[in-house]
């Protein structure tokens, strides 16, 4: 499963989705907003105005969401 956080610098809950992540073993890809300001347009074409937007397979999100995290470490076992 392809999982993509989409962050900032100094972004607290982008660093407390990380944590959760990396707490659960889940791999993902980072893009960071203020490198890559590019991707900044395709979040706001899909509505999000706050980081983390996190995008899992057929599901996507944003802030920081421990329920949503844990899902995800499930599907990662089951799949």
């Amino acid at each position: 499963m392809r999982i993509i956080i989409y962050t900032k610098n100094n972004c607290v809950q982008c660093n407390a989705t990380k944590n959760a992540m990396d707490k659960q073993g889940i791999d993902y890809q980072l893009v960071n907003l203020d490198q890559d300001p590019g991707e900044l347009e395709t979040l706001k074409a899909l509505g999000y105005r706050q980081v983390p937007v996190v995008m899992a397979e057929q599901e996507h999100w944003s802030g920081f969401r421990p329920d949503k995290i844990s899902a995800l470490a499930h599907t990662a076992i089951q799949g």
